[in-house]
């Protein structure tokens, strides 16, 4: 059995990030030949295009990790009808310079967790749009779009509602197939 690996990008910075705490849920009812490597975005410069020229060692790093993973997957929060400044930076450092893109023809998911009753279905939207240009094949269906309720994860970071754990347990197993459509 070869190991998938995976590069999560979660788009808050929140030690407590109920988008982290979904990620981790989500590696949990993962296959075992799935590793998941969170990539750090936090110590990114701003993006600049003056730096293509010599792409600071951060940012070439980052390439290395998203080059290096088979598939993709980004659990965003939603700030302001849109994703994070700090996910939108990481994605437009690893998409370039021109010609450089690190995310081509990897396959990718997209869900997130608010408080929000509407979840963060705008700020997939967002992202979606992006990676369709950054030529990601994006998992259409299900959408998880969750809305965060006090006591969803236990203390070990579990979904404490069944109905949850199966909604997204669904999920997982279709992100698992779609992967696995594409050649490592």
């Amino acid at each position: 059995m070869s190991t998938i690996r995976v590069a999560v990008f979660v788009g808050s910075l929140r030690k407590e990030s109920f988008n982290r705490q979904l990620a981790h849920a989500v590696e949990r009812l993962a296959p075992a030949d799935f590793q998941f490597e969170h990539v750090r975005i936090d110590h990114l410069p701003l993006y600049n295009q003056d730096l293509d020229a010599a792409y600071p060692a951060e940012c070439a790093n980052l390439k290395k990790v998203i080059e290096a993973a088979d598939a993709l997957l980004f659990v965003t929060p939603e700030y302001n009808r849109s994703m994070p400044g700090v996910l939108k930076n990481a994605i437009d450092i690893a998409s370039r310079p021109w010609g450089t893109n690190s995310f081509a023809g990897k396959p990718g998911a997209v869900i997130g967790i608010s408080v929000g009753a509407t979840g963060t279905a705008l700020a997939q939207q967002h992202l979606r749009n992006v990676l369709a240009y950054l030529d990601v094949p994006t998992l259409g269906q299900p959408e998880v779009f969750i809305q965060h309720k006090e006591g969803m994860f236990d203390a070990e970071g579990n979904f404490t509602h069944e109905s949850t754990k199966k909604f997204v347990h669904g999920f997982v197993d279709r992100y698992v197939a779609w992967v696995k459509r594409f050649p490592k």
